[in-house]
């Protein structure tokens, strides 16, 4: 994706502060209730916030594709070698973002056998066993980062685990996909991509071989799932494997880990009383994790190409024309949610948000990222009786931007056990 191709969002945004790209929720309703469909000049790009309005550009495929000649993020790099325009991504049988139906199907039920193994059930006692560990390590201190101790390397663990690569290489895996993940503007485009270029030749030259050896020696994870799946008679070579674990880990690290993250930061910050309540009934975790990507993870969306003229939003939209729907702005739609910028655990609809998308490109690992959640939460909560903030934290200074928005680099807290 060269520069021209990238849609800043920063141009509408107009974020004053980390912070308050954080917690966009002043700019959310300001959105919701003044400007539900709107265009912005300067990045010649349409702008969708209302529940309704982002889930019919998310679903009708007929008139908002996902073949776009310009996206809000750039995965991969830019490589001269094979044109200006030519880019290290998803190989073209794998692609399943830049795709609409019919094809998107087979391409999705292709990845979703390697994916999603025989079923959650298998990874469960994996899972359990990586949350216990990690807790065992910092389950004695007074205080620990938990950004550092536990919701940054839970889910690099947990992928290069389902995987099937060594857990002792794993922080290997958090630098590759830190770096491949990178946000760039037009200014920073070319030194990140050169980082990113680096970054993603390292992860190649270490997962190539890994692959070849696993061809005779299948195991049960992803690779060895990859290896065996078969699309119109072919398999996949190991080169389209190696990217496509590319893909899978990317997905599977950075917004679990920032879901994990903010849900802490919720506990401690927004709604301090609800530590005590979960504790106290471990049931309720399923419904604090929908309520946690509903209302603190606030950095989903996604951009679409208009297919057909049309004015389905209410607007007249031309062909070619480039579209991002915000879901998180969505999930604080009143009409769909009462009382929307409020935290609210018990709220009956909470699973109709839209964090993981909606409709043919609904997030493949929303399964496995749920049952993370859930795992990590109910593991904390069963060896911690309450937490309290540390004094002094100062929220901007501890932001770091990534392709899915303000990221937290560290969270202090107190532990009782």
């Amino acid at each position: 994706m060269t520069k021209s191709s990238i849609i800043s969002l920063s141009e509408i945004t107009n974020f004053q502060s980390k912070e308050e790209e954080f917690s966009p929720y002043r700019w959310y309703r300001s959105m919701l209730n003044q400007e539900p469909v709107i265009y912005n000049e300067e990045t010649d790009s349409w702008h969708v916030f209302k529940y309704d309005l982002v889930k019919t550009v998310l679903n009708d495929h007929e008139h908002f594709s996902s073949v776009r000649k310009r996206s809000i993020v750039n995965v991969g790099y830019s490589s001269e070698e094979k044109g200006a325009d030519s880019e290290h991504h998803m190989p073209d049988k794998l692609d399943i973002h830049n795709v609409d139906p019919p094809d998107h199907r087979k391409r999705r039920s292709l990845l979703a056998s390697a994916f999603t193994p025989r079923s959650l059930k298998l990874w469960e006692p994996r899972i359990q066993a990586v949350a216990e560990e990690l807790i065992k390590e910092f389950e004695h201190q007074s205080e620990v980062d938990i950004v550092e101790a536990y919701t940054s390397m839970f889910p690099v663990i947990i992928m290069s685990d389902l995987l099937g690569v060594p857990s002792k290489d794993r922080h290997l895996f958090k630098g590759w996909v830190d770096t491949m993940f990178m946000p760039t503007t037009d200014a920073t485009f070319d030194q990140i991509n050169e980082m990113k270029k680096i970054a993603g030749e390292e992860y190649f030259k270490y997962l190539y071989p890994f692959v070849v050896s696993k061809r005779s020696n299948l195991g049960e994870d992803i690779i060895s799932d990859l290896i065996q799946v078969e699309v119109d008679g072919e398999h996949f070579t190991d080169e389209e494997i190696v990217r496509t674990t590319m893909f899978i880990l990317g997905a599977g690290i950075e917004t679990t880990s920032n879901l994990l993250a903010n849900s802490f930061y919720a506990l401690l910050y927004d709604q301090p009383e609800l530590y005590a309540e979960l504790r106290d009934n471990l049931e309720l975790v399923p419904a604090a994790v929908e309520e946690m990507l509903r209302y603190r993870f606030h950095i989903s969306k996604m951009d679409r190409m208009v297919k057909e003229d049309n004015d389905l939003l209410g607007v007249k939209l031309k062909k070619g024309d480039a579209i991002i729907a915000w879901m998180s702005a969505a999930n604080m739609d009143e009409n769909m949610f009462e009382d929307p910028f409020t935290l609210n655990i018990h709220r009956s609809n909470n699973n109709k948000q839209l964090a993981f998308g909606f409709g043919t490109h609904f997030c493949l690992g929303a399964p496995l990222a749920r049952l993370e959640a859930k795992i990590v939460l109910t593991t904390f909560l069963k060896t911690f009786t309450s937490i309290e903030p540390v004094e002094g934290f100062n929220l901007e200074e501890n932001l770091t931007a990534s392709a899915a928005g303000q990221s937290l680099t560290t969270l202090p807290l107190k532990l009782y056990t």
